[in-house]
């Protein structure tokens, strides 16, 4: 008998129970919709995340730290050291930093306090992070001073409805606290700074959030610390020639220092293997999901098997008038695939359309909480769009359709092998 016979006889089969039809096959949709809702969700949750990260971190730029996890925080670079991490090969610049904690602004009756100021060599921080610097009021003039200072966005805008903390030109009193040996341990210095410009806001995440930090002159902070050429940077920025690279000249530049002294960021390798562990989640939920699909090729073996009872007299007179066993077999695993089939092609696009509803449930819940100024950087909005995957389609729809024969499998043999003299007799 002809293949095309065959699947028509078992369409007609199906029609005549509609009811146990739709049950069967709405098992099968279930599990497709499932797959495809979770796959495209955890694509659109994937790429989200990796888009965030790659805007929240230069991937041509390393980030060079002292100390290590396994030996503790080190000692500041020297002058020497930063200097040759700038010689290292595929190194366009690398500009050292100095972090200075408790220190507080006042500008007439204004005051911002608990944050970092960052000390840098302006000339060569804006080759760094050439996309950063981009000012609200002033810039950054040609000869960098002394007494220069820039102000981020969040600091000079404590709360939006309030006036700005300071603005080009203003001059700004900075109250820094220096450690001392003597109690108790720190004593109080002012300095007072010119405002050359205020920074536009950025809302980025990472450790380049510049909405936060306030820069002043390296050589000023040196001074203002008492530090020589052996202290000379608590960080040192990396620019890469390419991206690409970052994960060679990580391993040259920690080649340079003794084991455990130095720990190198690199934002490239830091995002391939979030990625990679978002792609294990994703094939984990997917996974998850599959098991409803199992539970319909459960339901898919006892319909047929009831099937095969109800229609043993017909398996009889087809076997009679010259039906072979393979015919049998064949007809009853048409069934199973058209339900496979039926099903699957349902599940895709009703699992698509469940992800965008899902999509706008879990946002919902992802809102970020109230943000305080100097506790948090600022955070947008968590999003996720669905994304389909013809890939995932595919691999769902084709899942769908084995599920449902090899299920089949077992009452389809039973149906072939049955005697038919005996089927003919069965009441």
């Amino acid at each position: 008998m002809r293949l095309k016979r065959i699947f028509s006889m078992a369409w007609g089969n199906m029609k005549l129970r509609k009811l146990r039809t739709f049950l069967t096959t709405l098992g099968v949709v279930i599990g497709i919709t499932a797959i495809i809702a979770l796959a495209s969700l955890g694509e659109g949750f994937r790429m989200s995340i990796t888009e965030r990260m790659e805007q929240g971190f230069e991937l041509d730029v390393l980030t060079v730290i002292p100390g290590s996890l396994f030996a503790g925080p080190g000692r500041r670079f020297t002058r020497i050291q930063a200097e040759n991490v700038t010689k290292a090969s595929n190194v366009s610049i690398a500009t050292p930093v100095i972090q200075m904690g408790n220190v507080t602004l006042y500008n007439e009756d204004k005051k911002v306090s608990a944050f970092v100021a960052t000390a840098v060599n302006f000339t060569e921080f804006l080759e760094v992070f050439p996309d950063r610097f981009s000012f609200e009021e002033g810039e950054l003039p040609e000869e960098v001073k002394n007494d220069t200072m820039i102000i981020g966005y969040k600091v000079n805008h404590m709360n939006e409805t309030e006036a700005a903390f300071a603005h080009p030109n203003d001059k700004v009193n900075m109250t820094v606290s220096i450690p001392t040996d003597q109690p108790p341990y720190f004593r109080l210095e002012n300095h007072t700074f010119t405002v050359a410009g205020t920074l536009e806001r950025k809302g980025t995440p990472g450790l380049t959030n510049f909405d936060y930090w306030v820069f002043i002159p390296h050589n000023v902070a040196m001074k203002i610390y008492s530090l020589t050429d052996m202290d000379f940077a608590d960080l040192i920025f990396v620019k890469v020639s390419d991206s690409e690279l970052s994960e060679t000249v990580a391993e040259d530049i920690e080649d340079m220092f003794p084991p455990y002294q130095i720990t190198v960021l690199v934002p490239l390798s830091f995002i391939e293997q979030v990625d990679s562990i978002l792609n294990m989640v994703q094939i984990f939920l997917t996974s998850i999901a599959s098991i409803a699909l199992l539970v319909a090729g459960i339901g898919i073996m006892n319909i047929m098997a009831v099937s095969v009872m109800e229609r043993t007299r017909e398996i009889g007179i087809l076997k009679a008038v010259g039906a072979k066993n393979r015919t049998i077999l064949t007809m009853f695993l048409a069934e199973a695939a058209l339900i496979g089939i039926v099903g699957s092609l349902t599940g895709v696009p009703a699992g698509y359309g469940i992800s965008h509803v899902l999509s706008y449930v879990l946002s919902g819940f992802a809102t970020p909480q109230e943000n305080h100024v100097f506790q948090r950087p600022e955070v947008e909005r968590a999003t996720i769009v669905p994304v389909f995957s013809w890939e995932w389609a595919f691999i769902a729809v084709i899942f769908g359709i084995a599920i449902c024969i090899l299920f089949g499998l077992y009452p389809a043999r039973k149906a072939a092998k049955l005697d038919p003299v005996e089927a003919l007799r069965y009441e």
